[in-house]
């Protein structure tokens, strides 16, 4: 399992900027992770902040976007690994 420990201060940008790489609604991204809308929209503007388990599923979804993407989206991607999680690197 990857390693999951971003910057905590930033933890909303990376929600927000993943969500729309994968072009997601807020709803459609909490489904997806298997938290509710309000909860995305809590980390997303900075009210909360995600568990250790979501901020594996975050990373695990960035990892994914960094393979399978356009090639677009795998350099976004590459580049939230590089600033969220570089215990990956």
């Amino acid at each position: 399992m990857p390693k999951a420990n971003p910057p905590s201060a930033d933890i909303n940008q990376l929600v927000r900027e993943l969500r729309v790489l994968c072009g997601l609604t807020q709803e459609q991204f909490a489904a997806k992770l298997g938290v509710t809308l309000v909860t995305v929209n809590r980390w997303e503007n900075d009210r909360a902040k995600p568990m250790p388990l979501a901020l594996r599923q975050l990373n695990a979804l960035t990892i994914e976007m960094s393979q399978f993407g356009s090639e677009a989206d795998r350099e976004t991607a590459h580049r939230l690994l590089k600033q969220y999680f570089p215990k990956n690197f």
